[in-house]
């Protein structure tokens, strides 16, 4: 068998310049027909029939087992058709099927070990491939977490750090490549009590707000994408970690922002009413003054000058809640969105169909995204309170263009409002609460130039929020003659 591999790779580089199976066959013919002419005229008691090995090996290694069968069998009739003994039937034709069988058997035997180079080519060059694809693949995903602004890293059982990009170290505040090694319980220790696969039977893909720590001491608050995994040397922790404490202050300052344009307002309303009840007092003061009743009564002008006093407090002008600043021109779709990430679960559970109509071509109003976001949700809350007791419970939400305004309508099927004289008034009796909703949720509206009003021809409860549609610059209270005259409490 050694000798056929040596024969066939030196068969292999012999005939290297015929590069197709043709030119082997070719060139396999061409043995035959040489090895048929030297057996017909060299006069000689030698049988040259072990020559047409070289042909058949030519051909078992390009051609398929059939054609390998058809050239042993062509062989063999040319080498008994020559040979230089005389014919015997009982000595020639065991003769014939022993030269058979072992040009056949070369010939496959060629056939299978070129089949078996070619399979073995064939799967090297995939697993090159493949290894080529696995390091370009490892290459860019090494290049992506290096060049990522989040902090990537991975864990092993015992909590250490296993890798970490630079933006890792940046966020912990240490020196390039000394996280690798250290526990991350010093920097995230809620990573440090997530169960690993081989402690719980499920693997975790979830996310988690946590605090973090940096090296010098600061604290941060940290959103970390995290999963668990197992690998051939044991199970292994992967973490996406991004600093939210920027977002934490923008969110805690616009909640205060509202806060205090709250308060700013219920201070006025309350104002306004002492500002009421301080007039019939002073009025009241001053008929006793007329009549002189009382004159020289130290308490009663103690009385009066408390009176006056609590009038000015009372009249003190706050100032708009609302800077210039926060009023901008903003997305509507992009902030109906919003409404509905929070509208739809809720009325999903609660059995209630909320339908939406809003165009696709909206333009930009001028609002306070996050105002105009509550006063929505407040008056979205208010129809699900007012559909609990009712069969057919639906909430539509219609957006609509009325030349320079756009209009949000919010009608719900419930029972409706029985009175709307004091609807938008504080304190009502009877009201949830302080009865500070509709109250508040109007004066936002006003405060960025809009309106908000009660609809009463529809059946149910409709309201509608007009804004201004956003133009060059910031519409002037002077320019409210689309929404109507009206006087606000934030001066």
């Amino acid at each position: 068998m050694p000798f056929f591999l040596r024969f066939n790779q030196g068969l292999r580089s012999m005939t290297s310049r015929y590069s197709d199976g043709t030119s082997r066959v070719w060139l396999a013919l061409v043995l035959i027909v040489i090895t048929a002419v030297i057996d017909w005229r060299v006069d000689a008691p030698i049988a040259f029939g072990f020559l047409y090995l070289f042909p058949v090996l030519l051909v078992g290694s390009v051609r398929p087992r059939g054609h390998v069968l058809v050239t042993a069998l062509l062989c063999t009739l040319l080498a008994d058709l020559f040979d230089p003994f005389r014919f015997s039937l009982s000595v020639s034709l065991p003769q014939d099927i022993l030269v058979f069988t072992s040009l056949a058997g070369t010939g496959l035997f060629a056939f299978e070990v070129m089949r078996s180079r070619r399979r073995e080519l064939e799967t090297l060059h995939r697993v090159e491939s493949e290894a080529a694809a696995r390091r370009e693949a490892e290459e860019q995903l090494e290049f992506l977490i290096d060049s990522s602004p989040v902090a990537i890293l991975t864990m092993t059982a015992d909590s250490l750090i296993s890798r970490a990009n630079l933006a890792a170290h940046r966020l912990f505040a240490v020196e390039p490549g000394t996280l690798p090694g250290s526990n991350i319980r010093r920097y995230v220790p809620a990573l440090g009590r997530v169960p690993f696969i081989g402690e719980t039977p499920q693997a975790f893909r979830t996310e988690m707000q946590c605090r973090g720590e940096r090296a010098h001491g600061d604290v941060f608050l940290a959103n970390v994408f995290f999963s668990t995994y197992q690998t051939a040397t044991g199970p292994r922790l992967a973490a996406l970690v991004v600093d939210a404490s920027e977002e934490l202050r923008e969110r805690e300052e616009a909640s205060l922002e509202q806060l205090m344009a709250g308060s700013r307002i219920l201070v006025s309303a309350v104002s306004h009413e002492v500002r009421n009840v301080c007039g019939a007092i002073g009025i009241i003061h001053e008929n006793l003054v007329r009549h002189g009743t009382l004159n020289g009564n130290k308490d009663f002008e103690a009385l009066g000058s408390l009176v006056e006093t609590l009038n000015k407090i009372a009249s003190l002008e706050l100032k708009q809640s609302t800077s210039q600043s926060q009023v901008d021109g903003i997305d509507l779709t992009e902030t109906l969105d919003d409404l509905r990430i929070v509208l739809d679960p809720v009325c999903q559970e609660a059995d209630i169909a909320v339908h939406w109509y809003v165009p696709d071509d909206l333009p930009p109003v001028w609002a306070d995204r996050h105002t105009l976001l509550q006063t929505l949700l407040n008056l979205t809350k208010n129809s699900r309170r007012a559909l609990e007791s009712v069969e057919v419970k639906k909430i539509d939400i219609t957006v609509a263009m009325k030349g320079p305004l756009v209009s949000i309508r919010i009608t719900d099927s419930g029972p409706g409002i029985r009175s709307s004289e004091k609807l938008f008034q504080p304190f009502q009796k009877g009201a949830e609460s302080t009865g500070l909703g509709l109250f508040l949720s109007r004066a936002f509206v006003r405060s960025f130039h809009g309106d908000l009003r009660h609809d009463p021809s529809l059946p149910g409860c409709s309201f509608i929020i007009e804004l201004a549609v956003a133009g060059p610059a910031e519409p002037s209270i002077g320019q409210a003659g689309a929404y109507g005259t009206h006087k606000t409490l934030i001066a």
